[in-house]
Parts: C-alpha cells; structure tokens; sequence
C-alpha cells in the first residue's frame, strides 16, 4: 500500500512551528554593502508578530544572514519552519519582500496564514492569474502606500514588463525563492521562467539579497539552485533532516479490495484524524474519494484537473477540518501549512525519494507523533 505516517500525541514546548533541530551554521560574513542594518530584538519581534516563545533549529541564523544583507541559502525539513525565515524579516525591513512561489493554493495558504497573525489584510498580498483588474489595482495601491510587507508572485508574473517597471519603483526588501528546488526540477523545459528569476531580479533592484529555501535538495539540485540565481557568496544553512515524531510502515500492496478495505479501517481508527492519501493519477484520487465517503469518512479529490476555484475550495475544507481526508496527486500538499496531519498514505510508490519524504514529512508538522 506504500508508507502510512500515523497518530498523534507528546507535549511539545511552543516554538516556531515545533521542536529545535540541529544543522550546520554558516559563519557570519561582512556584509555586501560594507555596513550592518539595523539591529533587531528578534526574539521580541517574533513574539510580536508571530506569538511564538523561541526560533527552531537554524532560522534565528538564516533571519540574521538575511537581515544584515547576505544571499542565504536555507535547506530546512518540511514542517522545519522555513517561510518564517523569510516572514519575520519581511516584517521587521522597510519596504516589500517579493516572494516567488510555485502553486497558486501555495500563494493563498502563505497569505491567508500571514493576514491571521496580523490585525491588517493589507500586510501581505499575491499577484497571479486569479485576480481581477480591480483586485490587481487594490493590491498596486497597498504597495504604492507602504502597507504591504510581502507579495507572492508566480515566476510568470516577473517576466511581464508591465510587473517589472512597477515591481522597480518599490522599496524592495530582499527575494525570496519558495520552494527553490522548482529551479532545478522544472525550470528546464516545463516552467522556463524560473530559469530567468535572477534576470528579473537585477532589472527590478540588483542590490537587493536573495534567499532560497527548499525543503528537497540533493547535492546537485543545491549547486543548480545557487548557480542559476547566481547567489553571492551564500551563507547556506542545512537542518538536520531525522524527523523522530514520525513513524514509518511498509506494507504490502496484494488485491485492490483488500487495500482498500485496509486504509477504511485504518482511518476509521485514527477517529477523526486529519490526513492525506497520495496517489500518482487523477481517477484513483476520486475513486478512493467516493470508497471513503461510502464508508462515512469525509474526503474529497484534489488534482490538476480540477479548476482553481473548486481547487480552493476543498483546499480550505480539508484545512478548516470540514472533510477529514484529501485523496490528492502531488498537486496537492506543497507548502500548505497544516500543522495536526496525523498520517500519509501512498496508494503508490511515490516517483523520487525526494518525493518520498517531502510528502510523508506534511504529516506532525506540530511536533506530535504522525
């Protein structure tokens, strides 16, 4: 049947997003410009604006790096707590902080989950297909006032000349690369324009430093990351990847009704527990969907098939705890900040470890058992 990632329930001391981790921490560097910025209390800010009591691991490092002008190159499990290390300093710098991220339902998730420790909608935006003439107006005036700290945009949205003369009147803050690992992964035919996120970035503030950060980065894929944003002399932070709150089980995949029959009684005694099942084509998300709703589990099918709307929609179901399983492709999952995932299910073999461990580590994302 593939890995099931199971249940749930260890104290754990409030932090930015869980428990610390250990990683190798680069060595202070001089800034570019010759001069530090502004010190921060990053502590007292990262209560302010997030409620959180200490940083994990290696992002108190990374925010450092970042804030005193370095290109930083962060490398962090997922559920490690990487977009904080982006967050905090976009919150705490004048000017915005253009976020480059992959997915649309990735964009929304980020937005919605800043806008809630937040008193101001205004504070982050994205700009992407979805949006109307008259929302892409309101988002152009909350960064022509100042009111706006971050902007999630596709890497689509950089190659329009249009975006890049406005993006150049800015104050800009520092980029921000979500999910790098994209560069390397799809930039070479299926999404050209990420190949071309350093070009877009010198025409829009040459000065301003990068940050990338992936949670899925062999050896090659980390020098394709820094060679194709030409990151200047990084400082590159790399989290311990042991997730010890996870359990793994392997077990074997004989007749499709008797797998079927399996996962039903599996969920049926997590009693309620969120999680995700993957599978690697669009059918078998909705096949398995409908057994799990006949059954008296609550799922829904997420795929690229499905148009964005209703994407969305069951996006914020599965979130907002309205369905308890989303049956999905791996269009779904990527970056989508749900802390209290309890188990993952591959129906089948994922296609790459990376893969692999990027989709069972959604599940105890809170630190908790999964």
């Amino acid at each position: 049947m593939g890995t099931t990632v199971k249940k749930a329930a260890t104290k754990t001391t409030k932090s930015a997003n869980g428990k610390a981790a250990t990683g190798k921490e680069a060595k202070t560097k001089t800034p570019k410009n010759g001069s530090v910025k502004t010190k921060f209390d990053l502590h007292k800010a990262l209560q302010e604006y997030f409620g959180f009591d200490k940083f994990k691991g290696t992002q108190e490092k990374a925010i450092e790096s970042l804030l005193a002008g370095h290109d930083t190159f962060v490398i962090m499990p997922t559920g490690g707590g990487k977009s904080l290390c982006y967050q905090l300093p976009a919150m705490v710098s004048e000017g915005v902080a253009i976020i480059v991220s992959p997915l649309i339902a990735l964009m929304k998730n980020q937005v919605d989950l800043v806008r809630g420790y937040s008193s101001n909608d205004e504070v982050a935006h994205f700009l992407n297909s979805t949006l109307t003439k008259k929302e892409i107006k309101e988002v152009h005036d909350d960064l022509l006032t100042g009111k706006t700290k971050m902007l999630y945009v596709a890497p689509e949205t950089l190659t329009k000349q249009e975006n890049l003369e406005f993006f150049s009147d800015l104050t800009i803050s520092f980029f921000a690369v979500d999910e790098a690992h994209c560069i390397s992964e799809w930039g070479h035919d299926f999404r050209p324009e990420y190949r071309r996120l350093r070009e877009m970035m010198i025409q829009i503030n040459p000065d301003a430093p990068v940050i990338a950060l992936t949670a899925t980065a062999t050896p090659k894929v980390q020098s394709d990351i820094i060679k194709n944003l030409d990151l200047r002399n990084p400082n590159v932070f790399i989290s311990s990847f042991n997730r010890p709150n996870l359990y793994y089980e392997v077990l074997p995949k004989i007749k499709k009704a008797q797998t079927d029959e399996h996962i039903v009684r599996f969920i049926k005694g997590t009693k309620g527990k969120s999680g995700i099942i993957y599978t690697l084509n669009r059918k078998t998300t909705e096949e398995l969907a409908d057994i799990l709703m006949a059954n008296g589990i609550k799922a829904v099918a997420y795929h690229a098939g499905l148009d964005s709307k209703l994407r969305a929609d069951r996006q914020d179901q599965f979130l907002n705890e309205d369905v308890q399983v989303i049956c999905a492709t791996i269009a779904f999952g990527m970056g989508i900040d749900k802390p209290d995932i309890r188990f993952v299910i591959h129906y089948n073999i994922p296609k790459s470890i990376e893969n692999y461990y990027q989709e069972t580590g959604r599940a105890g994302r809170d630190g908790l058992e999964g």
